[in-house]
């Protein structure tokens, strides 16, 4: 737009510091949604790329693997808390000021891990990723409602919310060849060019300008240094606790213990005020829990993607390059599952399209709930692309429901739907990932013990493996003894990896009763919703 452009009302922002949506020809739509397809998946591939590695990068930062784990939980913890101050920096200092210098201090500290690599620069790095995620999400969303005519422009938010979650499918496509090389700098530089390449991409075709106001309170940046801790502590405790084990590492709950009054103390100050930061009294309405509480069981629901298939496929031995096919046909049915949330969207289909989704990806588990230790990605086509179709299908509905009833309520309400939403979604799928790897350890225990029951010295088919697994090792080891001892350890390694195969599958068949208890809720809530609406007819007859 040229500075003697003169706006019309009709092209005014809805909401303070988005932008202006005046009409824009053909060729400057497109640009606006390549910049959106763009931003969309940088803004989660550089966590992806972590998170989908983070195993392995506990050697080259010298860490253990439950230390580097931290590095999701503080993406996590910044990404849910960011938006508490996004929405007003925006709205008083602008889009570009805001996008610009997050993505150049994001890069900045790309360089620097590059330069000086570490567990210090690696947490600094995540941190800033987390909360540089979050304003660009919301940019994506921006850039896709000026590509999209005035009576489309809901599908903005469909596809806005649907292109980030190609970042995690995709980040497993990169070969870990390439992203290790030279101690882990090739992770280093493409996360060093995501930011680049995303920074000159926005500055050669910018949005239009947004109006600028004074939005910041004193007490805002109190709230946000009361929660951002508090956030960091939850999420390190739900990161770190399937693996340290909850019940025997002390520091776990004294870390819970200090996360509720810092929340309370948040709470209390934003109860207090006159212009509250956080509309408490609406997030804890019964029609926002509800959501909330929807939008978090899907999102727990959808864990068994990232943690269970993959830690079934883990267990037997693959590797992530031997997933990539697998992670091909999940990033296109993430594609398809927004495609038709697009074309079947409106607002009185919006619960169906939501219990669609939990009834699909209920099914996608049950598929997996058969998987024995020579289940390979081939049979998980299906049960995995329904999964990543119903995610899809899911999310832009869910955020367009939320969207509206905080339209209803007012701009003032924009930052406790999108703080809401985020959590649900972001700290719910860290609680996911914790309640399945949780659920999945004491199966695995629970199966390790019955299974080992029939190993019976006595019984012939266990001494005929036990002298199986010692003649395979009798070329390198000439002691019976030895041999002998060495075989019954390969019974028990084998009775473990079947034990763990099992706590998969009761892991599956979790996944899938959540899906189908959140889809029988919503539908019992449609139930009563047209039940409603009948007695209100007959009332005005």
């Amino acid at each position: 737009m040229t500075a003697a452009y003169s706006f019309r009302p009709e092209e005014r922002p809805t909401f303070p510091g988005s932008p202006f949506t005046p009409m824009h020809s053909g060729r400057r739509r497109l640009g606006y949604v390549a910049v959106a397809l763009l931003v969309g998946i940088a803004s989660t591939l550089g966590n992806g790329l972590v998170s989908v590695n983070v195993v392995n990068l506990s050697g080259a930062l010298g860490t253990y693997a439950a230390e580097t784990s931290w590095l999701p939980a503080i993406y996590v913890a910044t990404n849910a808390s960011a938006n508490l101050m996004l929405v007003k920096a925006r709205a008083q200092f602008g889009i570009p000021a805001i996008t610009h210098g997050l993505l150049i201090a994001y890069a900045l500290a790309g360089l620097w891990q590059f330069a000086f690599p570490g567990f210090a620069s690696a947490v600094l790095i995540r941190a800033i990723c987390g909360m540089t995620a979050a304003a660009l999400t919301t940019l994506t969303i921006y850039n896709l409602m000026q590509a999209f005519p005035v009576k489309l422009r809901p599908l903005a938010l469909v596809f806005g919310i649907g292109i980030p979650q190609l970042g995690m499918p995709l980040a497993r496509l990169f070969p870990v060849e390439m992203l290790a090389l030279g101690n882990w700098q090739g992770l280093h530089l493409i996360e060093l060019g995501l930011a680049l390449v995303v920074l000159a991409a926005i500055s050669a075709h910018p949005l239009p300008p947004s109006e600028r106001s004074k939005a910041f309170e004193p007490l805002d940046f109190v709230t946000f240094g009361l929660i951002l801790p508090a956030m960091t502590l939850l999420c390190g405790v739900l990161g770190q606790g399937r693996l340290l084990w909850w019940t025997d590492t002390p520091w776990l709950g004294w870390a819970l213990a200090a996360a509720v009054p810092l929340f309370a103390a948040a709470i209390l100050i934003e109860y207090g005020r006159s212009r509250p930061l956080l509309q408490l009294d609406w997030i804890g309405s019964l029609d926002i829990m509800r959501f909330a509480a929807v939008a978090m069981m899907v999102r727990m629901a959808l864990a068994e993607q990232t943690y269970g298939a993959v830690g079934l496929l883990t267990s037997g031995g693959l590797t992530n390059d031997q997933l990539h096919r697998l992670f091909i046909i999940v990033a296109g049915a993430m594609v398809l599952g927004t495609v038709t949330a697009a074309m079947t969207l409106s607002e009185r289909r919006l619960p169906y399209q939501v219990m669609a989704a939990a009834l699909i990806i209920a099914l996608g588990a049950w598929l997996d709930t058969d998987a024995t230790n020579i289940t390979r990605p081939a049979q998980l086509y299906w049960s995995q692309a329904l999964i990543a179709f119903g995610s899809t299908l899911f999310l832009g509905p869910a955020l367009l429901y939320g969207f509206l009833r905080m339209v209803r309520r007012g701009a003032d309400h924009l930052v406790s739907f999108i703080v809401l939403f985020s959590v649900t979604q972001n700290v719910g799928g860290l609680a996911g990932s914790a309640l399945l790897g949780t659920y999945q350890v004491a199966s695995a225990r629970a199966h390790a013990g019955a299974l080992s029951e029939h190993l019976l010295a006595a019984d012939p088919l266990v001494a005929a493996r036990i002298q199986g697994g010692a003649a395979t090792i009798a070329a390198v080891i000439a002691d019976p003894a030895r041999q002998s001892a060495q075989g019954a350890a390969l019974l028990a390694q084998a009775m473990t990896r079947e034990a763990n195969i099992l706590a998969y599958n009761d892991v599956f068949q979790l996944v899938a009763a959540l899906a189908l208890l959140t889809a029988l809720y919503v539908g019992y809530r449609i139930l009563i919703y047209a039940a409603r609406r009948r007695r209100q007819a007959l009332a005005e007859t």
